[in-house]
């Protein structure tokens, strides 16, 4: 493939290239690149919002390059604080491991594993000395460090900011040091840390590697990106059928980030549908099923997406509910009653009494049809109850 096709593949979504020129540079030395991305295991499960990434990696990897997967098992102690008004709790060693673990089945979703590297930074950094770490350490500066946003903000608000806060850029730009990465992607919340790596391999005598910046998937409340902390995220390993429900509870204006960062649609196809949905010759709600398939089709399976489809409609559209998802619940519960709260955790339909409160007081909750919008609510559910949690989450009780 020439030059020009390469870096418009490579550049196709990307919100960042910096710098062009030197990717360019690259490309025309006619060199496998190494091409890094990072991941910290702070929680399970990947979700569709580092699927955004993985797909440009996927790219990378079909043009011929090295993919290196770098789980970040030691960065994880640290937090990145990317974005953080305060410092992350430390994750204990096992919790990071048993994250760790998951990881490299999620990306096989998106990446090839035959021709995939997956490396874990505690490699390299657990064998640092600290004598090691000060010579790292002094390679760059405080006041480089307080440039990034996040940490002005903090002490622009007098927010403290741990020591070890300051490490993770460096830590992360030492980790392409030691892959010596020609190329190394991430969301525009990594830009700092990205930079920092290519910084510190000019400092270490090293090609410094081109950042590769790709744009931040929001959750389903269309406000935050999409995250697992936040309650609005899908998840990669989610069941297909619930994950379809989420994704037709997002807005229609949301609706087209999706179909620009998951589906890779272009401005112009937008821009098209757009405009049938104005002259009515389309319907919101068809384009969102046809975005809702196509995505289950690709991180799923396309049997995965006609199951989900169908169940949805005749859920939602015909409501059949012979179709939702049974639920066994403690004997104790049917024909007793029992608090609102308790029920929805006994379905898992919530994690909190918190998301349970938020729920209820919307209006959001119904048993057979009725409103539940009393926190404090004693309700009664039998055979063949079914519960409506938000708009995407329907049980039968069996």
């Amino acid at each position: 493939m020439n030059i020009e096709k390469s870096l418009e593949i490579i550049k196709q979504g990307v919100a960042d290239c910096i710098p062009e020129k030197e990717l360019r540079i690259k490309l025309e030395s006619g060199k496998k690149l190494r091409i890094k991305l990072g991941m910290d295991p702070t929680a399970p499960d990947l979700h569709l919002g580092h699927a955004v990434v993985l797909k440009k990696m996927r790219q990378l990897q079909d043009l011929g390059h090295e993919i290196i997967f770098l789980i970040g098992d030691y960065t994880a102690r640290i937090g990145d604080p990317s974005g953080k008004s305060k410092t992350r709790p430390a994750l204990t060693g096992e919790q990071i491991a048993q994250n760790a673990q998951t990881y490299f089945e999620q990306v096989k979703k998106i990446l090839d594993p035959a021709s995939l590297t997956v490396a874990y930074n505690s490699s390299w950094l657990q064998n640092l000395s600290f004598a090691d770490v000060i010579k790292v350490c002094s390679k760059i500066t405080v006041a480089r460090l307080i440039e990034r946003e996040d940490f002005a903000k903090r002490l622009e608000q007098q927010q403290p900011i741990a020591l070890h806060e300051f490490l993770y850029p460096v830590m992360q730009g030492y980790d392409s040091v030691e892959l010596k990465a020609d190329i190394e992607l991430g969301g525009t919340d990594q830009t700092f840390n990205l930079l920092c790596g290519r910084f510190l391999q000019e400092q270490y005598g090293q090609e410094p590697q081109v950042v590769i910046t790709m744009p931040l998937l929001e959750g389903l409340d269309g406000v935050d990106k999409m995250s697992k902390s936040l309650g609005n995220a899908i998840g990669l390993t989610e069941d297909p059928i619930q994950a379809y429900g989420k994704l037709m509870s997002i807005s229609d204006l949301l609706m087209w980030r999706y179909y620009l960062l998951l589906l890779g649609r272009s401005a112009a196809n937008i821009e098209e549908m757009k405009q049938q949905v104005a002259n009515q010759s389309a319907h919101p709600m068809n384009l969102k099923k046809q975005m809702a398939f196509e995505i289950i089709a690709q991180f799923w399976s396309q049997h995965d997406a006609q199951a989900a489809q169908q169940n949805f409609e005749a859920l939602f559209q015909q409501k059949d509910y012979s179709q939702a998802q049974e639920v066994a619940i403690a004997a104790g519960m049917k024909e007793a009653a029992v608090w609102i709260v308790v029920l929805l955790k006994e379905l898992k339909a919530v994690q909190s009494s918190s998301d349970a409160k938020r729920l209820i007081e919307s209006g959001a909750v119904r048993i057979d049809e009725k409103v539940i919008n009393d926190f404090s609510a004693q309700v009664t559910v039998a055979q063949g109850t079914v519960v409506k949690v938000g708009k995407h989450k329907i049980y039968k009780i069996v």
